[in-house]
């Protein structure tokens, strides 16, 4: 009883949102493989798909001008070459490829793309950036939607959809949906008021407060047969459906949900334009790729600060700031080119600075603050982590660490005379020298309560993509 009480919800929120955007056009996905090592990538066709829910999306907002992502994907058409819809994005494997590992073998990833089903064969274009950080295709691929081998029948979803905060319908909205990971059946409620929490507290934060009534959240957990996420760097082992799972690139903190086919299988029964998957775990971790997902871990004592902080590469290709941490990637080149996320920059010109708009003329670029001073007591805090982890201690200790470790950062930030300026501030994009951050704090820096001004505009262009 109760499994067919889940079906028919999940039946009738399908058949009410096709009767409500019955005018719109029905939401295309294409599943491919991405492969390859640190020098080469080779994509190809893994399915066609239309998905049982219309477009969420807004039809006015079909092309993406704001130059974000690694990766850019366009439906073109095929005669005039015109650009009727395009997403920046990234994606595991474009993080995977600055591992070490990726100088050692090759290995594949399972991709999608989804866009308003066209009435038309169109080409999809998916290019990388080049050297000079523009985009150059890469592959592309004819799409004739009309193709008696694209997938119309799909697997049922045995599970409800959940609304978690609605404030109109999805084309006129940002649509985030939350999928849960290693919750049981028991745990439904659990997670049900996991999901509740942390949308409050992300919409607290600006800019996300000012725009709460740009958004709408959805949530779905298909149950995992034993509670928990996997975690093998300490021995704990569990199979969920979206494959979610600490120690990716052998980061202990890394959360990624590699089995990209059976997450979007659950995902295409709600509206949504971006993910975010809540782990049932209490260790410290997350993770964040620009147009795939949001992963938190909802037990975790930081958990409100993981869900904005990796929200903010996931919704709008924020960098990290941070440079003290351990990260699973190789060193930066010595020539570096200007990164494309909005909220870091290469300084080699201080006058065409990118956000020079929000730069008072008394400032100094670059900008001083108490960099030495800050460097060597995360020398010794990052230690500290490293044994604590090494002796499987309490999560409550590591905890307690970082509360210290804020209360440093935030009282020696106080003092400093450009402490709530924006300028060009030395270290940032895991490297100690040679890449500056917008403000002296911020969200994306440390555990901080707040993004910098320049980091809330980049939010602020994603959500106008979307919303009118």
């Amino acid at each position: 009883m109760k499994r067919t009480c889940l079906l028919f919800t999940t039946l009738l929120f399908m058949v009410t949102s096709a009767i409500i955007h019955a005018s719109e056009p029905q939401t295309m996905r294409v599943d491919y493989y991405h492969t390859g090592d640190a020098l080469t990538e080779i994509f190809s066709l893994h399915q066609v798909v239309v998905e049982p829910l219309p477009w969420p999306g807004n039809l006015a907002r079909t092309t993406d001008e704001t130059n974000r992502g690694l990766y850019l994907f366009e439906i073109v058409e095929p005669i005039t070459n015109k650009v009727l819809f395009s997403r920046g994005y990234a994606s595991i494997f474009g993080e995977w490829q600055h591992t070490g590992e990726a100088t050692r073998m090759h290995r594949t990833f399972h991709e999608s793309v989804r866009f308003p089903k066209p009435e038309k064969p169109v080409r999809l274009r998916i290019s990388k950036r080049d050297d000079a950080n523009r985009f150059a295709a890469i592959w592309s691929l004819m799409i004739d939607p009309a193709d008696m081998l694209v997938v119309r029948k799909l697997p049922p979803l045995d599970a409800k959809v959940m609304k978690v905060m609605n404030n109109g319908p999805s084309t006129k909205k940002v649509d985030v949906l939350i999928l849960g990971d290693g919750f049981t059946v028991e745990e439904m409620s659990e997670f049900e008021r996991h999901c509740n929490e942390l949308t409050k507290e992300m919409m607290a934060v600006e800019p996300f407060k000012t725009h709460k009534n740009d958004f709408n959240f959805w949530a779905i957990n298909v149950p995992a047969p034993e509670s928990g996420t996997n975690r093998p760097s300490n021995g704990t082992f569990r199979w969920s459906r979206i494959g979610a799972t600490y120690d990716a690139f052998r980061s202990e903190r890394y959360v990624l949900a590699f089995d990209n086919q059976r997450m979007r299988e659950i995902a295409q029964y709600a509206p949504y334009e971006f993910l975010i998957i809540l782990t049932n775990s209490e260790t410290y971790g997350g993770g964040g790729i620009f147009g795939l997902y949001t992963t938190v871990a909802a037990k975790n004592e930081w958990r409100s600060y993981l869900m904005v902080h990796e929200f903010g590469h996931h919704f709008a290709a924020l960098a990290d700031e941070y440079y003290t941490s351990p990260v699973a990637y190789n060193d930066a080149e010595s020539s570096r080119p200007e990164p494309w996320e909005p909220n870091v920059t290469a300084l080699h010109n201080a006058r065409h600075l990118k956000w020079n708009h929000l730069v008072d003329s008394n400032t100094d670029l670059p900008t001083p603050w108490p960099k030495s001073t800050f460097e060597a007591f995360q020398k010794t805090n990052q230690a500290k982590r490293k044994q604590l982890r090494a002796e499987n201690r309490p999560e409550s200790e590591m905890s307690a660490l970082f509360r210290r470790e804020q209360a440093f950062s935030d009282s020696l930030f106080a003092t400093s005379k450009y402490h709530n300026s924006i300028g060009a501030f030395e270290g940032a994009n895991y490297e100690a020298t040679g890449f500056y951050r917008p403000a002296m704090n911020c969200i994306m820096f440390t555990r901080h309560t707040e993004f910098c001004k320049v980091c809330q505009e980049g939010i602020v262009d994603i959500i106008n993509l979307y919303v009118d």
